[in-house]
């Protein structure tokens, strides 16, 4: 039913479930509000906090003249479950500075428009008791000896707006019904993720050698974290560290039939010595996963464990629970397939045969490892799973545990992957591993941080264990910064997968995307301290970009990303601007197209192209990056060191053997921050 005054299309709203945000996030939120006739509207928002204590009024603004379209951006300060709504009413105010600006000067009807307005402020002073300045100016308006446009200026002063818009007088209020806001901890937003195989870090490996292999252990890869943590990283994500199955157990690069010593795909999972409740006994102990827990606290890492619901033919299910998964006409268990792909190691689940089994199994085994210490899971292959299955198990773990979070490794249709996100999930990887050119990436980043923004967060990694893109094998080492690069700044969380620092690029054949000696069949460890002494790493760059993620508030958030115009495809140019408080204007909009140095803002010109120099001219939005068209601004380069002085057009060569990018922070030309 519609109110006094329709308030339509509320954003953000979400169909499946809440929008989301985390503690300190500042988000847009907008309505189309209109009335009758010709007197003037206001609108705002209203937060009421996980207590239910209502804050104060968020003034909104017309976005676009003549569009009925408001909005105004509002903070969350605390986790919880939020509301919000939008109250509209009349502004008899406005109306009366409206209709006193045209009348009073033409000389129409003067003294009755000063004396209506006498009688508002009047009306305002009783409001707001303290400020007896607002009855002084009734008086002001009564006062003959004055010119009426003296009177007129006196009451429309920039002050007097200020505080009618702070205190506004309201007629006829109307008000929305209230909308859900999520809002979780600040790591299912920001965060730099590194992948890598525990089994590989200490591993023995001597190639023709039968028998000579041997697994690294909880404590070998322990010895790996301070590197990780001095790379800047905040999350350790493990593949499976569970036993591994010996049936149809693959063998190097993916071989149907593994040789002695091959230790198989750790996504294949169960075996005599367990399920998805144990440890590989190569890795350790339980007990040994703990200290490795302990330690990656001590240097500042969470740890993230995959959760892959499958299981090889050897896991404890199988025998235990055969109503778990499909029986073929052949009377065999069908294993995973997406053909012409077959995974002969692997059997799915099948969700419908017991649903209520499979969810309180799966429950047991979420929570045994929230018991020890892991309050991240990346799901592996969700969309394979049904929706509602999800949608159950992430409000249970939500209901006790709203710290626990869960990524979506789901590189698949777009409606499935934007559903899994409403229903719950806190992070998704996403196509960013394919978007390469400049028409692509401003597409797919824009659509991730606009309206999607409010319950889809990404997860950009330029590779994973199964993904090594074209553009990786054949761009060399400017290919691995460039994404890096990309990753890292247009994305509040990013991540790799280890070895891309050694910028390891060599396809198992061309044309596939599968690395060569894959590390999902074989050990691989990595001499890591050769590599740093060679300089053949990528290290100092990841390490630069997290420091200046970490330091610089606008790399931090989703939604501020903006394209700026560059006349040649192969170069790109976007810019992550945070205004800080106060530096909005009186209706509670950060002001564009007037200066403004309380924020934090970072520029990037990046160079796409990983084989050849490349030059343009770069076109900056002043307004977005809080200046006015004409303004200069001092950019500093914070991987170079180096300082310009630039407008709104500007001249860049990038060689992308020297340096792929600029990353610069933005001042006034007088050097203000």
């Amino acid at each position: 039913m519609i109110g006094r005054f329709p308030i339509l299309d509320i954003a953000p709203v979400v169909d499946l479930g809440p929008a989301k945000a985390v503690a300190g996030e500042t988000f847009p939120v907008s309505a189309t509000v209109f009335r009758e006739g010709h007197d003037s509207l206001s609108a705002g928002v209203v937060l009421w906090d996980p207590q239910g204590r209502r804050r104060p009024l968020v003034p909104m603004r017309e976005l676009a003249p003549g569009t009925d379209r408001y909005g105004a951006e509002v903070t969350v300060s605390s986790e919880g479950r939020w509301t919000f709504g939008i109250e509209a009413w009349s502004d008899p105010f406005a109306t009366w500075r409206h209709n006193a600006e045209i009348k009073i000067p033409l000389g129409q009807d003067v003294d009755l428009m000063l004396e209506e307005g006498a009688r508002l402020f009047e009306r305002a002073a009783k409001r707001v008791p303290k400020r007896p300045a607002l009855a002084r100016l009734a008086s002001v308006l009564r006062d003959p000896t004055l010119p009426a446009v003296d009177r007129l200026a006196a009451a429309t002063a920039a002050e007097v707006l200020d505080e009618m818009a702070a205190n506004p007088l309201r007629e006829l209020v109307t008000r929305s019904r209230r909308h859900p806001i999520v809002v979780h901890r600040r790591r299912a937003l920001v965060g730099s993720w590194y992948e890598f195989f525990p089994r590989s870090e200490g591993a023995t490996v001597l190639d023709g050698e039968e028998g000579e292999q041997r697994s690294g252990t909880f404590a070998t890869a322990a010895k790996r974290l301070p590197a990780i943590a001095e790379m800047g990283f905040d999350v350790v994500y493990l593949p499976p560290i569970h036993p591994v199955g010996h049936s149809f157990r693959k063998g190097r690069n993916n071989s149907l039939v593994a040789q002695p010593g091959d230790p198989g795909s750790v996504w294949a999972i169960g075996s005599h010595e367990g399920g998805h409740d144990a440890v590989h006994p190569d890795l350790g102990t339980i007990e040994d996963f703990d200290a490795f827990v302990a330690e990656a606290r001590e240097h500042g890492l969470e740890i993230a464990l995959d959760l892959a619901l499958q299981a090889s033919p050897d896991h404890p299910w199988v025998t235990e629970h055969p109503e778990w998964f499909t029986v073929r006409a052949d009377g065999s268990i069908a294993y995973a397939e997406n053909p012409p792909k077959k995974y002969q190691d692997i059997y799915p689940l099948n969700f419908d045969r017991d649903p209520e089994g499979i969810f309180q199994e799966v429950r047991r085994i979420v929570r045994h490892w929230m018991a020890h210490g892991v309050r991240i899971f990346r799901v592996d292959n969700p969309h394979t799973k049904p929706v509602a299955f999800w949608e159950r198990l992430l409000a249970d773990i939500a209901e006790t545990d709203p710290d626990v979070l869960f990524l979506a490794e789901a590189f698949t249709r777009p409606a499935m992957m934007h559903t899994l996100a409403k229903v719950g999930f806190h992070q998704s990887y996403t196509y960013f591993t394919w978007r390469n050119t400049k028409e692509e990436l401003e597409d797919y980043l824009g659509e991730l941080s606009g309206e999607s923004a409010a319950y889809m967060r990404p997860n950009l990694f330029p590779n994973t264990p199964d993904i090594l893109h074209a553009y990786l094998q054949h761009g060399g080492r400017p290919a691995f910064e460039i994404r890096a690069i990309l990753a890292a700044t247009m994305s509040p969380t990013w991540g790799i997968y280890s070895g891309y620092e050694l910028c390891e690029n060599r396809a198992v054949r061309p044309g596939s995307e599968e690395y060569l000696d894959s590390e999902k069949y074989q050990y691989k460890p990595r001499d890591w301290a050769a590599a740093e002494a060679a300089g053949t790493t990528i290290t100092p760059l990841i390490r630069r970009l997290n420091y200046l993620r970490r330091n610089h508030p606008a790399l931090q958030e989703l939604r501020n990303l903006r394209f700026h115009h560059v006349d040649q495809p192969e170069l790109i140019c976007f810019s992550k601007r945070l205004a800080r408080t106060g530096d909005h204007g009186t209706d509670g909009i950060p002001r564009a197209g007037t200066p403004h140095h309380d924020a934090d803002t970072i520029l990037v010109v990046a160079n796409l192209d990983p084989h050849h120099t490349r030059e343009a001219t770069v076109w900056l939005d002043m307004p977005a990056l809080g200046f006015s068209p004409g303004d200069r601004i001092t950019v500093t380069d914070q991987l170079s060191g180096e300082s310009y002085q630039w407008g709104e057009a500007n001249y860049v060569r990038l060689d992308p053997h020297v340096q792929s990018a600029h990353i610069f922070t933005v001042t006034s030309h007088e050097g203000a921050p």
